[in-house]
This record gives C-alpha cells, sequence and structure tokens, in this order.
C-alpha cells in the first residue's frame, strides 16, 4: 500500500504509434488502478496518448511502465517518450480516462 506521507513521483509519457482505437486508455487505466497509480490518460490528435502517472510507489510505476511499452493486444507500440513532472501529494486521487 502506498504511504500517503511518502514524496510523490509524477511522470508524463507520450506513447506513438497504433495507440487510437485499440482500447490502449481502457488498458492503462485497468493497470494504473491495479497498481494504485493515479493520473490520466487522453489522445492527442496526432494520434498518440499521453499519459499521466503519479505514485509514492516507485515499483508501481516502473510496472505500469512495462504496461505502456507493450499495450493492449491491437496496439502496436512505436516510441514511449518519458519526462519527470513536478507534483504535489493529493492532487490527483484517481485516475481518469479523458
Amino acid at each position: 500500500m502506498t504511504d500517503l506521507a511518502a514524496p510523490v513521483a509524477g511522470f508524463k509519457y507520450l506513447i506513438r504509434g497504433k495507440v487510437q482505437g485499440v482500447g490502449f486508455r481502457w488498458f492503462v487505466a485497468r493497470n494504473a488502478t491495479r497498481l494504485r497509480v493515479m493520473g490520466y490518460a487522453r489522445n492527442h490528435h496526432d494520434g498518440s496518448v499521453e499519459v499521466l502517472a503519479v505514485t509514492a510507489d516507485l515499483v508501481a510505476l516502473a510496472e505500469l511502465e512495462r504496461c505502456l511499452h507493450r499495450g493492449p493486444e491491437f496496439a502496436k507500440v512505436e516510441s514511449v517518450d518519458k519526462s519527470e513532472i513536478s507534483v504535489e501529494a493529493g492532487q490527483h486521487k484517481t485516475f481518469d480516462i479523458m
């Protein structure tokens, strides 16, 4: 279980490839919820998917990142760009699909 007093880590990912129309955001949301990672997944107009992932559990973030590289069955992930973001504890309370 995540300790709310622990430092919060956050990353933004931009996933490119065949990642829209294949259930990618729902796949990410299921895995993020299972891992207790907060944030969101949303489509971009250029066909990519943006994922914001926030948690104090670095092991969970690493597992979610592996999921992003794999994607659901019909996805074809070509690249995953990752950037660290600044977040405050409690800023994100759920994982949303936008």
